[in-house]
């Protein structure tokens, strides 16, 4: 449904999640209803331009076309590009010549020659040597670009703007590019400069700090949960950000970070202490790991009215967006609260009918006070 809804260019436009017509002569884009978009083209059998016959339909997977140049090394990243390249994307891992990813180096143990380590998080990709640090290799990675959809690196900030690989330079020659940069701290703040490091991030957010016994030491998890956690919030950030793009005909720039990916997955750990000053039995300096001044500059707290519960503070999302942001939310709603509404808008129900659901117990609507 998604690829039909976000269907691939008849040629006079751009190819798949590029800019659609509407959009290229000034107009606003907008994406089609499913209906629209699943009902064929007056013949009963193709599906619109570019989308799968009948024949194949079942091979079809939602980012097939779409092509990722992946710059990421050792997990978070990897592991958010292995995600996109398991629903159809074409990943190109670039790496360096000779020894490649960190990865590859890690163990034992070893399937063969190849670390078992590299080998979880780097399926359904391609992998290019190039090395960056020369005029040329710079040069190619801007033509990659050029040809991509998705640009994903996890360098140091200002690392890859040195090789005239930043962010503003990739947009030059490719201003559809969604461009997605993965780091420890973000792009802007006081510790911008450190490397990532997962269990750095996860003792500075708090998660080591609320993992283990009450009385004994903080624990890590046994698997690296915030370079984990930051790869999904990738994923679904570039996800996002191809339909923005679909959406505007413009691409942008997204954000994600291991601090705020941790700091946002305390969820309700940290909304105790926000809203009601309950430290978790595990902090061991509840203060500095909730909210440490870094989590404040990046906007991590949200706060919003909630209908019953008043002003209320939450960790917001863990990714930001150069051309929108996310902000204004709206509070979590209670139970019921928007039954006619959606009943009306997204179904189309008559008050009637809404009437009838509703006195039978079919349906249940919450009037807020």
């Amino acid at each position: 449904m998604l690829r039909a809804a976000l269907g691939r260019g008849s040629g006079r436009c751009g190819g798949l999640w590029r800019n659609p017509c509407s959009a290229a002569a000034g107009g606003s884009a907008r994406a089609p209803s499913a209906a629209s978009a699943s009902s064929g083209n007056g013949s009963g059998g193709g599906a619109r331009s570019g989308g799968a016959s009948p024949a194949d339909a079942s091979n079809v997977k939602p980012l097939d076309g779409v092509k990722i140049l992946d710059l990421t090394r050792v997990l978070a990243g990897p592991f958010a590009t292995m995600n996109l390249g398991d629903l159809g994307a074409e990943v190109i891992k670039v790496e360096r010549p000779g020894a490649g990813d960190d990865t590859r180096a890690w163990g034992p143990p070893f399937a063969g020659t190849e670390s078992v380590y590299f080998l979880s998080v780097n399926r359904n990709k391609k992998s290019i040597a190039i090395n960056m640090k020369d005029s040329k290799g710079a040069e190619l990675i801007r033509e990659l670009a050029a040809a991509s959809d998705v640009f994903v690196e996890n360098y140091i900030p200002g690392k890859l703007a040195e090789m005239g690989l930043g962010y503003e330079d990739i947009k030059n020659v490719a201003p559809h590019i969604v461009y997605c940069s993965i780091t420890g701290y973000g792009q802007t703040g006081p510790v911008v400069q450190r490397a990532g490091y997962d269990s750095i991030a996860a003792a500075v957010s708090g998660l080591l700090h609320i993992t283990g016994h009450e009385d004994g030491e903080p624990v890590r998890p046994g698997v690296a949960m915030t370079d984990l956690a930051t790869g999904l919030y990738t994923y679904g950030a570039i996800m996002a950000g191809l339909l923005q793009r679909y959406k505007t005909g413009k691409g942008l720039h997204i954000d994600c970070n291991l601090l705020s990916t941790q700091v946002a997955c305390l969820t309700h750990v940290a909304a105790n202490y926000l809203n009601c000053k309950i430290e978790a039995k595990r902090w061991g300096t509840a203060h500095g790991s909730i909210v440490p001044y870094q989590v404040l500059h990046n906007g991590l707290v949200m706060e919003m009215n909630h209908p019953t519960a008043g002003r209320i503070a939450v960790p917001g999302p863990g990714v930001r967006y150069s051309e929108f942001d996310v902000s204004h939310p709206k509070p979590p709603p209670l139970v019921g609260q928007h039954t006619v509404e959606i009943l009306k808008s997204v179904l189309g129900y008559e008050d009637d009918a809404i009437e009838e659901l509703l006195r039978t117990g079919a349906v249940a609507q919450h009037e807020v006070r």
